[in-house]
């Protein structure tokens, strides 16, 4: 058979061990769908019903994985419809490569549909994809793809997107009869860091002489593969440990020494190990706003010391650039000394301390506290930003063996259903067995993108979505009250029967909707034990105030001034 420039993507998405490309089909992507198919369907092809969602799919098998994800698109509206999506991949680093085809060749600058080619006053896709990317090409010569493909690969494995623009003209020709493969692991180019190391482990020792090294973790240890590491030098250091809100499941939630979450949507235990600290170590954050709201005093007064693909946005840590945390830890490790270990199991944490709700439906930590308690072994959640994420990252403890995400590069509303489903297509055969998805979100970013449960659907993926109802954008209202004097709403809405009109578009589909707290342990257990999808409507109160510190902190200084 002939051998195309499609089928040498295709073989090599596959020879790289990934096996979905998730998509949505159109006229200039097609030929690469027939190039699936004859692979016989590894990689599997995966339709999405909207590019974002696509491009979500990828970025949440790649966060699940710690390997690259693929996403598919055709030209015009399909190509601009992943924006959204690579930039929240863009901004959290997390690897994925976007096949996007171009209109043919001849046609370009000449009127073509959905022209791209930055000709004749056409969008110019490549410019637009390069703010987002890093890496960005048109290809337009089969006999420099090879090296193309492995330049895209080398950078999303960098961390981030990158982009390949092919015309279909170009993805229907011969690759030459000599083709060199792309290597199984590519040099990132990455320059040797100028502190070391060995720099931060002498600056750890002198640190645990006079007392004790919190550690605050973020995403790149997810994102790298290295938990295990972690959690031996959480050990050898004896140290306190908190987590970043997109980082809830890189360390055991009950594990010793553990004490929060940071920033935003965090922990007391945490602000307090921090004011009786010697240093504080970040891996694998650069610490921004959110996770860092209410730390800034204690970080003042410490020594702040960093491991990490970035340098932090506080200008005065010590930083050691790594862009392979297992092996930056593995060193630290060989140059300390490992103490008695005196940090006990964590136990309950310190809730945020929130306005009681008036309002009608079930309140926000009755709900989480509730899934909490139902979870599946080893169950991976995918949570939406907003007043709904916010109660998910500060009262939710994340399973053992389980994964969490929640999108807080860019915040796009919606994410989670994509990137959820993205996830469940991986982890349903994960070598430790069969994961259960859950993914949380409001009814605003259900309206946005929720119709993607049809794709779980299609796929009888495990997958339970959870539908935080209030008829409202939430955090909308809530900002409305707080800094605009309540005066007015724009975000609230005429009530949806959520629950009901799932049940009706997809018979068979498992699909509640719970409005007393006293059926809402019940309506968990048979959702979560579901084989395949299930759809589960939990009516909220649109005025609840999250557990969310500037909103908290809004209100103590309206009451002090009032």
């Amino acid at each position: 058979m002939p051998y195309r420039v499609v089928d040498y993507l295709v073989r090599t998405v596959a020879d790289r061990g990934i096996t979905q490309i998730f998509g949505v089909d159109g006229a200039n992507i097609e030929d690469l769908y027939d190039a699936i198919f004859d692979a016989g369907g590894s990689p599997a092809g995966i339709v999405a019903k909207h590019e974002f969602s696509a491009a979500t799919m990828a970025d949440g098998y790649a966060r699940s994985t710690a390997t690259m994800g693929v996403v598919a698109a055709t030209s015009g509206g399909g190509a601009m419809n992943l924006v959204a999506g690579l930039a929240e991949s863009f901004t959290a680093r997390v690897p994925v490569l976007a096949l996007v085809g171009q209109p043919p060749t001849n046609l370009e600058g000449h009127g073509a549909f959905q022209d791209s080619s930055g000709t004749a006053e056409s969008i110019d896709a490549a410019a637009l994809f390069a703010t987002i990317s890093r890496y960005c090409a048109r290809v337009t010569d089969p006999a420099e793809l090879p090296a193309q493909l492995a330049a895209a690969i080398a950078a999303a494995e960098s961390g981030g997107p990158a982009v390949l623009l092919i015309p279909k003209d170009v993805q229907q020709q011969l690759m030459p009869d000599q083709v060199p493969p792309v290597p199984a692991r590519l040099d990132s180019g990455a320059e040797a860091p100028e502190i070391t190391a060995q720099t931060i482990a002498a600056a750890l020792a002198d640190a645990r002489r006079i007392g004790k090294v919190v550690i605050i973790a973020g995403d790149q240890v997810a994102r790298d593969n290295t938990r295990a590491e972690l959690a031996q030098l959480v050990a050898a250091l004896d140290a306190a440990i908190g987590l970043a809100p997109d980082a809830k499941d890189v360390y055991s939630n009950t594990g010793p020494g553990y004490c929060g979450v940071a920033g935003s949507m965090g922990h007391a235990e945490l602000v307090e190990a921090l004011g009786a600290a010697s240093a504080c170590l970040l891996i694998g954050t650069r610490l921004p706003v959110t996770a860092r709201a209410g730390l800034d005093s204690a970080l003042a007064d410490l020594p702040v010391l960093s491991i990490g693909a970035l340098p932090p946005y506080l200008a005065a840590a010590t930083h050691a650039t790594s862009t392979d945390l297992a092996e930056t830890i593995t060193a630290l490790l060989a140059g300390i000394d490992a103490g008695s270990t005196t940090s006990a199991r964590s136990t309950e944490l310190t809730a945020m301390t929130v306005p009681e709700a008036a309002g009608p439906g079930l309140r926000y930590r009755t709900v989480v506290e509730a899934i909490q308690h139902a979870l599946p072994e080893g169950a991976d959640i995918f949570a939406d930003a907003g007043n709904t994420g916010a109660s998910v990252v500060h009262y939710l403890r994340v399973p053992e063996r389980g994964r969490f995400t929640v999108a807080l590069g860019m915040g796009g509303m919606g994410y989670a259903f994509g990137a959820g489903i993205g996830s469940a297509f991986a982890r349903r055969s994960a070598p430790d067995g069969p994961h259960h998805t859950v993914v949380i979100a409001g009814d605003g970013s259900f309206f946005m993108h929720g119709m993607e449960i049809h794709t779980a659907i299609e796929h009888d993926l495990p997958i339970t979505f959870v539908v935080f109802n209030n008829n409202a954008h939430a955090m909308c209202v809530t900002r409305e009250q707080l800094y605009y004097r309540d005066r007015y709403s724009f975000n609230r809405f005429h009530p949806s029967h959520l629950g009901a009109g799932i049940a009706a578009m997809f018979p068979g589909l498992p699909a509640r909707t719970v409005s007393d707290p006293a059926r809402l342990a019940d309506a968990l257990e048979h959702s979560f034990a579901a084989d395949g999808p299930s759809f589960l409507e939990i009516l909220c109160d649109p005025d609840e105030v999250p557990p969310f510190l500037p909103f908290l902190s809004a209100l103590e200084s309206s009451r002090s001034t009032s």
